[in-house]
């Protein structure tokens, strides 16, 4: 029997972001149930040529027997939901930051920390995007030469924000007095390094996320994390400048061949040729695309890098059904 899988928020974004994978990657699914809220429960989905019937989230249905269920509704639905559908003994992997620092709920990159989730049952949380590209490219190196520190500055694509923000930024193109009302400044042709609520120690929620979710995924509190996340005109991808100080210091070679090494990972640096990844070329894909890599000028425990993914697919949708692969290959 194949698995019996349900996608709670499936019209949604990221929802229709799973479904898409799913529907590419080679897995055994005998049944697919998609969930919503009132507003498309009832409307009908394309899936691997057969139409499947959105249905009503309801804490019944929850309780329901399930393989996996993957939620993509917002913190409130998972809050609610999620925790009906772990009592009824079911596997959540949730996409929203409703769970992911909670003690006792793994907070999962299958790449990176997925080995901690043989004989796992319960709810697995997704990271958030940002953190998601980072530690893949990161923790390799991590093994080998420790990381002391990393400051990051991101520049984060609209799709992070939604649909909404999709449009908006489509209209501002088109007109420069189109309102802002996704953002608190224009966005089309504009950089604004704000993204979430402000903390009353000067940073945002979102580079708060980037800390203590790199700790708690690589399993070590003692990783300085200094991150500046940034909104920036573009449609997908997410683009990141890392800085890393490492407790020894690492070869530049060793570490290409680390990274050409490594699950997940495209080494696209070339500056000769300029070559180096961007959202563009990235969009679309699962994998974590690394370039820029540099020694620093100064210490030679400090190396610098680009990195660039697909904030839907390795950053949500991708990263969600890769748990789901890695739990069935721990069985």
């Amino acid at each position: 029997m194949g698995l019996h899988i349900g996608v709670v928020g499936a019209t949604g974004a990221v929802g229709r972001k799973i479904l898409n994978v799913l529907a590419e990657r080679k897995m055994d699914i005998d049944r697919l149930r998609c969930f919503a809220s009132e507003r498309t429960a009832g409307e009908m989905l394309e899936w691997k040529g057969r139409s499947i019937t959105i249905e009503l989230l309801t804490e019944e249905v929850m309780m329901e027997s399930f393989d996996y269920l993957l939620f993509s509704a917002g913190g409130e639905v998972s809050k609610k939901y999620a925790a009906v559908a772990q009592e009824a003994g079911n596997t959540i992997i949730d996409n929203s930051s409703q769970w992911r620092m909670t003690d006792g709920i793994p907070l999962i990159v299958p790449e990176v920390n997925g080995h901690t989730l043989r004989n796992y049952k319960g709810i697995i949380a997704n990271p958030n995007c940002s953190t998601i590209q980072m530690v893949v490219a990161l923790a390799p190196l991590h093994r080998i030469y420790r990381i002391k520190r990393i400051v990051v500055s991101t520049y984060q694509a609209v799709s992070g924000s939604g649909h909404k923000a999709i449009v908006e930024l489509e209209n501002q193109m088109k007109d420069t007095e189109y309102p802002s009302q996704v953002y608190p400044k224009r966005i089309a042709a504009n950089c604004l390094p704000h993204i979430d609520v402000f903390n009353e120690n000067g940073f945002t929620k979102e580079e708060l996320k980037m800390v203590y979710e790199t700790q708690k995924i690589m399993d070590d509190d003692s990783i300085q994390v200094n991150a500046t996340t940034v909104r920036v005109p573009v449609f997908y991808g997410h683009s990141e400048s890392v800085t890393i100080t490492f407790e020894s210091a690492p070869r530049l070679q060793e570490v290409r061949e680390l990274l050409q090494n490594e699950e997940g990972i495209v080494l696209m640096d070339n500056p000769e040729a300029l070559e180096y990844p961007t959202p563009l070329e990235t969009s679309g894909t699962d994998a974590v695309y690394v370039g820029r890599l540099r020694k620093d000028l100064y210490d030679p425990c400090v190396l610098s890098m680009w990195i660039v993914a697909d904030n839907l697919r390795k950053g949500a949708a991708t990263n969600a059904v890769q748990i789901v692969e890695k739990m069935e290959k721990l069985k």
